[in-house]
């Protein structure tokens, strides 16, 4: 997690925060007749994927146990 709070604070993320962030606010002005539809269907998606992503290294904690 601290690699990540890094990456935020180098120009690169900077760059990168502020090209998402500009996105976001032009499909919301220009589209948001689609964005406001497509938002049930991120939020099922967004279910699997914090599972897939957010679990992270669980096998490590077994192992330590079994010693």
């Amino acid at each position: 997690m601290h690699t990540t709070l890094s990456f935020f604070r180098t120009k690169l993320g900077l760059v990168i925060c502020l090209l998402l962030a500009a996105t976001g606010g032009y499909l919301l002005w220009t589209h948001t007749g689609h964005t406001l539809a497509a938002l049930p269907y991120l939020l099922l998606l967004a279910c699997p994927m914090m599972h897939f992503f957010g679990h992270g290294e669980h096998h490590g904690e077994a192992d330590r146990r079994n010693l």
